[in-house]
């Protein structure tokens, strides 16, 4: 088939018609963002930290996960069975399984959260948090109910292991700063299965046998550091339990200074490690002790004091009496008087110097206006505009060897040879002198 002949004019369509293009409404183009992010990513898992969290009334929490780059909008509903729910909180630093999604009102990508884990912290620690938490809200950490330790214990009870390294320097402190305390062992496991059920028998134990047959003024419990596992015994609920049931005040030194149980929050004293119990135990005594020896050394040091002191107060009503002297005033006022006259002085001095500044400027200002050169300038301009005025005048046309005719009678300028008659008398005024002329037919 031959191709149809084009002429060297046939350009094609100059106008071609308007292609057609697909619009979208807002919603129609978020909708496929959703979908499309749904569908491509899903369901993930994300770290990050807890910003801006927000529980509402309704029982959702929002929240954003951010790091040092983004963030990502957050959001847990209320009927999301999350573990973690409770210690979501603003810098915790989570791991968060959930569903990107876009909130099409806003046009907002954002993860439903479905679970939450705290980061780097193990199942222990989690389940620490949400005792700590429960205990707490029952009031069992509460500072108003934790009782002040006697002053001087005659008899403690020692709720520890018989074979650790705890009662041991429990024991060596006590020894030596207070060797009359009668200590009761309560000897149980401090680690392991069934160590926390020991634990909180020999705290019951102890409080029949302070009732029932010697008082006991305190009970210790106590073991030496280790791991969160080692420790989990004192971070147990029957332990709390018992230590809050306790009718005998109760300190706790569990571990290292580092180390924190549930334990120590609701024990009345926590001591950093056994060693430090023992000592916050003794301190009275051993503190009493001290002072009795150096009761002398005491005494004069406070008579020193006083003395000092006394000294002190005598200067001070010294140094007020010269204040107050007359003579002290009188100079005072003598002194204000001088500032008073050098700053009358000072204002005078600066009030003349401004006037003679303005009076010199005056005068050079009317030395530069002088009036004889003034009238100069204007004498000048008259000068000129009178040559001009001669340049133009009539005088000077005649001059050149022009004359004006007039009508002798009125004196009307004749600017038309039409206009005059026969016999009319005319006057011709030359450059000098005038010529009278009469018209003849």
């Amino acid at each position: 088939m031959s191709k149809p002949v084009k002429s060297q004019w046939d350009f094609g369509e100059l106008f071609p018609a308007e292609q057609t293009r697909k619009v979208l409404s807002v919603w129609e183009l978020t909708s496929d963002i959703k979908r499309l992010l749904e569908k491509q990513i899903g369901t993930v898992w994300v770290s990050g930290e807890i910003t801006n969290l927000r529980a509402q009334s309704s029982g959702h929490v929002y929240f954003t996960l951010k790091d040092v780059a983004a963030q990502l909008s957050c959001v847990l509903f209320r009927g999301t069975a999350a573990a973690q729910r409770t210690l979501l909180a603003d810098g915790q630093k989570v791991l968060l399984q959930g569903e990107v999604t876009v909130y099409e009102s806003r046009g907002q990508y954002q993860l439903i959260v479905r679970e939450v884990e705290l980061k780097g912290v193990g199942a222990l620690q989690v389940a620490f948090e949400k005792l700590k938490q429960k205990l707490a809200a029952e009031g069992l950490f509460a500072q108003e109910r934790k009782r002040a330790l006697p002053r001087y214990p005659q008899r403690i009870g020692l709720v520890t292991s018989p074979t650790g390294a705890a009662i041991r320097d429990v024991l060596h402190v006590v020894q030596r700063r207070n060797p009359g305390m009668e200590i009761i062992l309560a000897p149980c496991r401090v680690q392991g299965d069934g160590a926390a059920t020991e634990i909180a028998e020999a705290i019951r134990m102890l409080n029949e046998f302070g009732q029932a047959k010697a008082e006991i003024d305190l009970i210790l419990i106590t073991r030496g550091g280790g791991s969160l596992e080692d420790l989990w015994a004192f971070n147990e609920e029957p332990v709390a339990r018992a230590i809050f049931e306790s009718t005998i005040p109760i300190v706790s030194a569990v571990g290292h200074e580092i180390d924190f149980t549930i334990a120590d929050f609701v024990a009345d004293v926590r001591a950093a490690t056994p060693s430090a119990a023992a000592e916050i135990i003794t301190e009275d005594v051993h503190a009493s002790r001290e002072l009795v020896m150096e009761a002398m050394d005491l005494m004069h040091l406070r008579v020193q004091r006083r003395l000092t002191n006394e000294t002190e107060g005598f200067r001070s009503l010294a140094g007020r009496l010269a204040r107050l002297h007359p003579r002290r005033r009188l100079n005072d006022s003598l002194q204000r008087l001088d500032d008073l006259q050098s700053g009358l002085l000072r204002g005078l001095k600066t009030a003349a110097r401004s006037r003679s500044l303005v009076f010199e400027n005056v005068a050079g200002r009317f030395l530069r206006a002088k009036p004889s050169l003034t009238l100069k300038k204007r004498r000048e301009v008259l000068h000129q505009l009178e040559k001009r005025l001669n340049a133009l005048g009539p005088e000077q046309v005649l001059a050149r060897g022009y004359s004006i005719t007039m009508e002798a009678a009125t004196g009307k300028v004749l600017r038309d040879a039409d206009t005059v008659v026969s016999g009319q008398k005319l006057k011709t005024r030359l450059a000098k002198g005038e010529v009278f002329t009469r018209v003849e037919p």
